[in-house]
């Protein structure tokens, strides 16, 4: 991973100040992302103007999640699809323990490359099998309600 990566995966837990400018400003900009290709700002230092800046849909809409998370006080954390994560850090984002992944891992669930004796695994792969975990979970769900509903359990 680079340095320039590494930075990116970093939790950025807000103070209190934080969250409410976070708040206003996901509240502001929530309004002007309606059929919009891309959205122009204005940087203001001491009262001037001092750059205009053009953003694309897909970065004003990642902009008002990040400061609607930030907003409710979350800690953030931008990765890119790309990046390679360690074990530990796939663990943690998909709140497992490392045993646990390691053993997805091995058993090939999902995918990763070693890089001397240490595994490292894409974001994407790990989020592929996120959702397709999600779904499978949420399908039994359903089903369990389903059931419930079919035997008059009340649910």
């Amino acid at each position: 991973m680079t340095a320039i990566a590494s930075r990116f995966s970093e939790p950025v837990l807000p103070d209190e100040n934080d969250r409410e400018l976070a708040k206003q400003s996901s509240r502001s900009l929530s309004g002007h992302l309606r059929d919009r290709t891309e959205a122009h700002l204005s940087l203001i230092e001491k009262g001037q103007a001092v750059e205009q800046i053009v953003l694309p849909r897909a970065a004003l809409r990642l902009l008002i999640d990040l400061l609607a998370e930030m907003g409710r006080g979350n800690a953030v954390t931008l990765i890119p699809i790309h990046a390679e994560l360690t074990t530990q850090r796939a663990a943690d984002l998909i709140n497992v323990s490392r045993p646990f992944l390691i053993q997805l891992l091995d058993q090939g669930r999902i995918p990763f490359r070693k890089v001397g004796t240490h595994r490292r695994i894409l974001f994407k792969d790990l989020m592929a099998y996120k959702q397709a975990i999600d779904r499978k979970r949420s399908e039994a769900l359903d089903e369990l309600a389903k059931q419930a509903q079919e035997h008059g359990m009340g649910y």
